[in-house]
């Protein structure tokens, strides 16, 4: 299933005082440091994700995976795509870098998820209305802008 066919679910920006290429190696480092932790690869194991463990090469690019998602894009100072499924859902994070004037980057981060049958749904609904998906992926983009900020 392409990323872009699977519907969206939020997105979430930051501007940072940075250049793309400035920002890239911290968002690498957040993004690993983020999901490959113990309680993570817990969770990715009871919930059956496809890929449980992290594994690869470091930093993260094509091929890597972290804990419930394998890269699947890695464009330095452009995109980061991560994807992944378990039991309850399908879903991609994607990280894109745009230049915004000289010496600043807007970051993007956009969640992309199908949640097939009741359990999927009552997942969902527990994946966003709990709010730690939003807090999760908001504190990546602050941890980001506050590392690649001179």
């Amino acid at each position: 299933m392409r990323i872009d066919s699977l519907p969206e679910v939020d997105e979430h920006t930051t501007v940072i005082a940075a250049e793309p290429h400035d920002v890239w190696p911290h968002l690498l480092h957040v993004v690993q440091e983020t999901f490959d932790r113990t309680a993570v690869s817990t969770y990715a194991r009871l919930v059956r994700a496809a890929d449980p463990v992290a594994s690869g090469p470091r930093p993260l690019t094509e091929g890597s995976t972290l804990p419930g998602f394998h890269v699947t894009t890695a464009h330095p100072a452009r995109e980061l795509t991560l994807r992944g499924s378990h039991r309850f859902s399908t879903y991609a994070l994607r990280f894109r870098l745009e230049p915004v004037e000289p010496g600043r980057t807007r970051l993007r981060a956009e969640t992309r998820a199908v949640f097939p049958g009741l359990a999927g749904g009552l997942y969902r609904q527990l994946l966003l209305r709990s709010g730690g998906h939003v807090l999760g992926v908001r504190r990546m983009l602050a941890t980001v802008r506050r590392h690649a900020t001179p």
